[in-house]
């Protein structure tokens, strides 16, 4: 095949392409800025080359063989793929398929929300997202990005921080009908708790309240009863139904306090010493849209914090 397409047939086939175009020798020349005589010798030394006849040579015009009318399709639509391209690269135009992985509670409360930014600034862009739990090991070469809550160690990986962690009990108002006040921590006894047990890298199954508690120095209450949820979203879901107490991440939480979906009983919010990170390879950043789809996260960070 490589004997076929060599340089000299390529720049035949754009004399063909023209010609097929017009089905004029002479309006081919004219755009090619060269003679009808070289045309057509090119023409005719391109047939020779594939061995077989592009046009039928009649009367005061011409006319695409069979052969012929099927190159000149694929030929048109390749000259028209490769400007597209030159296109897009001069406009800035950016396109491809970026894989992003992030804890599935991140992708569904923060990242989601903002994706239709994201499409809009970058409409060739294809996002494929995968949603896994920041205790599934980063596997260098699975992703292109990943947003994961940890302490920043990564062995091997870059981190971009973006915002640390706050944590704090949140209930839905109509858990406290009929019960005793909860004004202390100590109150919690009397009130069903609810866990997410996935929530940081290495974190126990009960980790949240523990940390919780003990950072405020709460009385010792016995925290490991009540029902757990492997994603925070799940949690405040059960929350808001009114199944028990739960510890939010300020990060996550969005209009459910405003609304009153839910309420803080305690005013301390406590440092988890974890924050959010987009995780990357050495080197990924040099690819432009790696970086764009990066930059664009830090951005809406940004955005958040005015």
């Amino acid at each position: 095949m490589s004997r076929y397409l060599n340089a000299q047939t390529h720049a035949w086939l754009k004399g063909f392409a023209v010609s097929a175009r017009h089905l004029s020798f002479t309006r081919a020349a004219e755009e090619l800025h060269v003679t009808t005589g070289a045309v057509s010798q090119q023409i005719k030394q391109l047939e020779d080359r594939l061995g077989f006849k592009l046009f039928r040579r009649l009367p005061r015009r011409l006319e695409l063989t069979d052969e012929g009318r099927r190159l000149a399709a694929v030929v048109e639509e390749a000259y028209q793929s490769v400007g597209l391209e030159v296109r897009r690269l001069r406009s800035g135009v950016m396109s491809g398929v970026i894989r992003l992985r992030s804890v599935p509670s991140f992708l569904n409360k923060w990242l989601m929300p903002r994706l239709p930014r994201l499409q809009a600034r970058f409409p060739d862009i294809e996002l494929h997202v995968t949603a896994e739990d920041s205790n599934i090991s980063l596997r260098d070469g699975d992703f292109d990005l990943a947003i994961d809550l940890n302490d920043g160690h990564y062995p091997g990986l870059a981190i971009t921080p973006l915002m640390e962690e706050r944590i704090f009990p949140v209930c839905s108002p109509g858990l406290l009908k009929g019960r005793p006040p909860l004004r202390r921590p100590g109150d919690l006894a009397w009130y069903p708790l609810l866990h997410d047990v996935t929530a940081w890298r290495g974190s126990l199954d009960y980790g949240e309240w523990h940390h919780y508690l003990s950072a405020i120095g709460a009385p010792s209450i016995n925290l490991e009863r009540g029902y757990t949820f492997n994603r925070n979203h799940l949690t405040m879901e059960a929350a808001i139904a009114g199944m028990g107490v739960a510890i939010a991440r300020e990060t996550l939480i969005t209009s459910e306090l405003d609304t009153g979906a839910l309420i803080a009983p305690f005013r301390a919010r406590v440092d988890t010493g974890k924050h959010y990170g987009i995780v990357h390879a050495p080197g990924a950043l040099d690819d432009r849209r790696v970086r764009a789809v990066h930059d664009w996260i830090a951005e809406e960070v940004g955005r958040g914090a005015r």
